[in-house]
């Protein structure tokens, strides 16, 4: 009577078992090489998740602002020269369909601006002087930090309103308002500080003074130096093509046409590049555990030539030598990844917090990260997995 013996065979659950009694033999090295792994995915999800709440703190601060705000300032001519743009401008762009709000600043270049007449003139500190119409903060979305804004009667005398990095560098804040400072030549009166204006960041280093003030103690001539337009969002597209034409119909190529919020955009998108050399790095991090994670199971096969040997000649067959390692490695991998998971979602939280950003560490990142720890591992374990299977029980026995 022939009887045929089958090869015993290894549930999933029993490939775990051997692979963790493994792990757990070495605890030191399997924290070590799990590290090298973990750092690897920490630094890729971290990267990402920053980048991708940053741009979610953009998004939402552009759903705030709006991105229909279009700017236009006088370019230069044909023969190089600076153009100018007439104050005819504001009622003939006002009249375009589409438009809701027009406003403009005209720049004051030769007055400067000091704490107190007893400074010396070069130490100005870059403030930029403007004269602005008094529908400038609603159509810029602009709001007031301490004081007020210029209204028909402070815009016709001496008073002020800055930015907030220029009160900052003049040293005034709200318990100083009503404060005069030396602006022009003559003593003006602050009457407001306006909070960070994010779509038009140089009036965070300006001085705002009145347009008929202007005119009245500083020699305004009224040209404009940039209009602001705020239209129908569904008009955006249109009234940028008709802008330069109609604020300047003799010559529309003198005219320089904007939009504050492809300024935010685009700045943001010159992190990608930043954002890829950081997600290369964290890439080679993990190259790095990957080859920690090989380091490890090779030496693994080395010191444990016994066990292989006794379990081979206990009727255990190369698959299962194979199947042992190779789950060690990939738990190993798994306990890594794993870490570097939660290690990068703390720091993404984190950092989003202090920054006052929404979290936004997308799940596929999350996915991305297990996949690569899984890929890592496996190709790091294959050979020790191999090699093990290989061992001859008398050899691995004899070893000893």
């Amino acid at each position: 009577m022939n009887i045929s013996l089958e090869p015993a065979r290894l549930l999933p659950l029993d490939i775990v078992r051997l692979a963790a009694y493994g792990l757990r033999a070495r605890p030191l090295r399997v924290v070590l090489s799990a590290l090298g792994i973990a750092i690897g995915i920490a630094a890729m999800i971290a990267v990402v998740g920053i980048s991708t709440s940053s741009r979610a703190q953009l998004n939402q601060l552009l759903g705030e602002l709006g991105t229909n705000l279009l700017s236009a300032g006088p370019g230069t001519t044909m023969f190089g020269e600076a153009a100018t743009m007439e104050p005819e401008a504001i009622a003939m762009v006002g009249r375009i369909a589409g438009v809701e709000a027009v406003t403009a600043i005209g720049l004051l270049p030769e007055a400067k601006v000091y704490r107190t007449n007893r400074i010396p003139p070069s130490q100005s500190g870059g403030i930029a002087v403007y004269a602005a119409r008094l529908d400038l903060l609603d159509t810029v979305s602009a709001r007031i930090a301490a004081g007020s804004w210029l209204n028909p009667a402070t815009a016709s005398f001496p008073a002020v309103v800055l930015g907030s990095r220029a009160a900052s560098r003049l040293g005034i804040g709200s318990s100083l308002i009503g404060q005069p400072i030396w602006l022009g030549g003559r003593w003006f009166t602050v009457v407001g500080i306006l909070e960070p204006v994010s779509l038009v960041p140089l009036l965070d280093l300006s001085a705002l003074i009145g347009w008929p003030g202007g005119k009245a103690f500083l020699d305004f001539e009224g040209d404009i130096t940039t209009l602001y337009v705020r239209t129908d969002p569904a008009a955006i597209e249109s009234v940028r093509a008709l802008l330069a034409r109609t604020a300047n119909p003799e010559q529309p190529n003198e005219v320089d046409v904007s939009r504050p919020s492809d300024a935010i955009a685009a700045e943001a998108a010159a992190d990608v590049a930043f954002t890829g050399l950081l997600l290369g790095l964290g890439a080679v991090a993990l190259l790095v555990g990957g080859i920690g994670v090989a380091n490890t199971m090779v030496i693994s096969v080395l010191e444990r030539r016994a066990e292989i040997g006794l379990r081979r000649s206990q009727g255990a067959t190369r698959g299962h030598i194979r199947l042992q390692f190779f789950g060690e490695a990939l738990l190993l991998a798994l306990l890594g990844g794993g870490s570097g998971i939660v290690i990068g979602a703390i720091v993404t939280a984190g950092y989003a917090r202090l920054q006052g950003w929404p979290v936004d560490i997308p799940l596929w990142v999350a996915g991305g990260g297990m996949a690569a720890t899984l890929l890592i591992g496996g190709l790091a374990g294959l050979y020790p997995a191999m090699r093990a299977a290989r061992l001859a029980p008398t050899e691995a026995l004899s070893a000893t």
